[in-house]
């Protein structure tokens, strides 16, 4: 088993902060993104998406998909939960951590393809080249402000996103404020809970992965 992974990048960086909260350790391999290893012929031969992470199995069945790979080892390790531990709760926080994806994560990706220059011609991830639209990159830093207002919301008097349990969707959250970072964007300093929240998790050993 090995993990096809990039250290700068965010994607990969939700599944290695799951591994450490579930204390799973596998040997990964880096693609090197920033000078388009991934576009290669031998890496599509890997992943035809030319996306990180990639999941490569034992018996060579390969997934990749940043949350499909968590799924797959929230069943090999149930304990400690990240994904709940009965019917409401697993559904609760797949609502959340994919309301956290939607109006968080990907508004982050939108903004940042949208307005860095070194990714010109490369607006959406994957194997086919799209050009920058500067209203999109716009658009994207005005959601993740707003995805900013319905966490600090969401989290008054609560520990964690939903609710006393830290999870994936607590995982997503943390990557999208940390990646916001790359377009200029911090927690506003009025929204305390989301501060407050935030300083929790970030102290976790697990966000160090």
């Amino acid at each position: 088993m090995k993990l096809y992974d990039c250290a700068g990048a965010p994607s990969p960086r939700r599944v290695r902060i799951f591994l450490a909260e579930k204390g799973i350790a596998v040997p990964t391999v880096q693609v090197d993104l920033r000078n388009g290893e991934q576009l290669t012929e031998s890496f599509r031969r890997i992943n035809p998406d030319c996306t990180v992470p990639v999941l490569e199995l034992d018996d060579g069945t390969r997934i990749a998909d940043a949350i499909a790979i968590c799924v797959y080892f929230e069943a090999v390790r149930p304990a400690p939960p990240l994904m709940g531990s009965d019917p409401q709760d697993k559904a609760i926080i797949t609502a959340a951590q994919r309301r956290a994806e939607r109006d968080g994560f990907y508004a982050v990706v939108e903004a940042f393809r949208n307005f860095t220059p070194g990714l010109k011609g490369r607006s959406l991830p994957g194997p086919d080249g799209y050009e920058q639209i500067p209203a999109l990159a716009e658009r994207g830093r005005a959601r993740v402000l707003r995805f900013f207002e319905t966490m600090e919301a969401e989290l008054a008097g609560r520990a964690f996103v939903c609710g006393p349990g830290y999870s994936i969707a607590d995982i997503t959250t943390l990557v999208t404020v940390d990646f916001a970072k790359r377009i200029k964007l911090t927690i506003p300093e009025a929204s305390v809970n989301l501060r407050r929240w935030y300083d929790a998790v970030s102290a976790r050993p697990s966000a160090k992965a």
